[in-house]
C-alpha cells in the first residue's frame, strides 16, 4: 500500500468519528531557545494528528517562544519560533514541552506572568518531561501533586519543595493543571486530554492510527514492563497466558496454570517473571483490570456486572485493584472516559 492509500486508508476510518458537537480548541505549545526537535512530537504530535483527521474540529494550534528569539532545533536544523506570548492570553490549553536544560535560574518572568494569567482565566495548562520546571517556577504547581521525568525529579523537588512531586506515574491529572513523565508520556497525556474532551472511541481510533498504546493510565509506573508482551505460542507459559486472557471472568488460579504448562509451581512462577517481570497473580489481576476498563468504556453494565466479567466477586472486590492500577475508582472512570453517543 503506498502512502496515499494508507492516508485515504486511515482517513476513512475516522470518517464516522467526528465530534463536531466539541466546541474549538486554542491550543497553544510555549517553547525555549535550544528547545528539542525530537521532543516536539510527544509535546503536540497526538493534536497534530487529530486536526490531521478531523477529530477534534475546530482545533487550531501555536507554537509560542517563551523568550524572545526561541528556536526549536534538531538534526542539523535551526527553526524560529513563530508566535510570542499573546497567544497565551486567549489560549484553551498551554503545554510547555522539554526544555533543553531546566537549571535553577529563573525563567522570564513575563512567560510566567503569562502562564499565571492564562491559569487564571480558566486555561488548561500541562507540561511534558522537564517543562514542569516552568509550570513549578510560575507557582502553578505550589501543594499540587505533580510529575516530571524520574532523572530530574529530585531537582525538581529541591528547587521547588512546596510541589508535591511523584516521579513513579507517567503522568498526573490535578484537573487544571496536568504533568507528563519522560517525553513519550506526552503521547499519553495528549491521548488522555482528547478522550476527556472527544470521549474514549475517538482516541482508541488515534491511537490505532499512530500505532501507539490506546491508553495507559497516569498512575501506571515511568518505566514498567509491557503488560502483554508479545508472545511465543510454543513456549507452554505464553501459551497459558494467552488461554487465561480469554477466561478473565473465571477465578483460574495460578496452580492450574502452572498445571496447564505441565510445570511445578516454583518454574512456573521462574518462567513467568522471565517473560513478564511480574508474578502470575499479579499479571493476571492487571489484565483483569484492563478488561474491566474496557467494560466501562463500551458499555453500560453495572460495575457489579463489570467486576463479575473480570473474575472479581462484586465491585467492593474490584474497586482497590481498580484504583492502584488506574488511580481513580471504576466510577469515576466511567463518568470520564464511557462512550458519548
Amino acid at each position: 500500500m503506498g502512502r496515499l492509500e494508507c492516508e485515504e486508508a486511515i482517513a476513512e476510518a475516522f470518517g464516522s468519528g467526528r465530534v463536531g458537537s466539541e466546541p474549538p480548541l486554542r491550543l497553544v505549545v510555549v517553547v525555549f531557545d535550544g528547545a528539542p526537535l525530537g521532543s516536539m512530537s510527544f509535546a503536540y504530535g497526538v493534536f497534530d494528528a487529530a486536526s490531521y483527521f478531523d477529530v477534534l474540529p475546530g482545533l487550531s494550534q501555536y507554537v509560542v517562544g517563551g523568550e524572545p528569539g526561541a528556536a526549536i532545533v534538531g538534526g542539523g536544523l535551526s527553526m524560529t519560533v513563530p508566535y510570542d506570548l499573546a497567544a497565551i492570553h486567549s489560549a484553551d490549553l498551554v503545554i510547555v514541552p522539554t526544555l533543553p536544560q531546566p537549571t535553577a535560574e529563573e525563567p522570564p518572568e513575563p512567560v510566567l506572568e503569562a502562564l499565571r494569567v492564562a491559569h487564571a482565566r480558566g486555561a488548561r495548562l500541562a507540561s511534558v518531561c522537564n517543562g514542569s520546571f516552568i509550570l513549578a517556577a510560575a507557582g502553578l504547581l505550589d501543594g499540587r501533586p505533580a510529575t516530571t521525568h524520574w532523572s530530574v525529579a529530585a531537582r525538581l523537588a529541591e528547587l521547588h519543595p512546596k510541589v508535591l512531586v511523584d516521579e513513579t506515574v507517567l503522568y498526573i491529572d490535578d484537573g487544571d493543571v496536568l504533568t507528563a513523565g519522560g517525553a513519550a508520556a506526552g503521547l499519553d497525556l495528549g491521548l488522555h486530554i482528547i478522550r476527556t474532551i472527544a470521549g474514549a472511541e475517538v482516541a482508541n481510533r488515534l491511537a490505532r492510527a499512530l500505532i501507539i498504546p490506546p491508553h495507559r493510565p497516569g498512575g501506571q509506573a515511568q518505566y514498567i514492563e509491557s503488560p502483554m508482551p508479545e508472545l511465543d505460542t510454543a513456549d507452554p507459559v505464553a501459551e497459558t497466558m494467552a488461554w487465561a486472557r480469554t477466561r478473565l471472568h473465571e477465578a483460574v488460579p495460578v496452580d492450574a496454570l502452572a498445571a496447564r504448562a505441565h510445570m511445578s509451581r516454583r518454574n512456573y512462577d521462574r518462567r513467568f517473571r522471565e517473560i513478564t517481570g511480574s508474578a502470575p497473580g499479579t499479571w493476571l489481576t492487571h489484565q483483569r483490570v484492563i478488561r474491566a476498563q474496557e467494560l466501562l468504556e463500551s458499555g453500560d453494565l453495572p460495575v457489579d456486572e463489570v467486576a463479575r466479567q473480570c473474575g472479581f466477586s462484586t465491585a467492593a472486590a474490584l474497586r482497590p485493584h481498580f484504583r492502584r492500577h488506574v488511580g481513580v475508582t471504576p466510577m469515576a472512570y466511567r463518568r470520564t472516559f464511557a462512550h458519548r453517543g
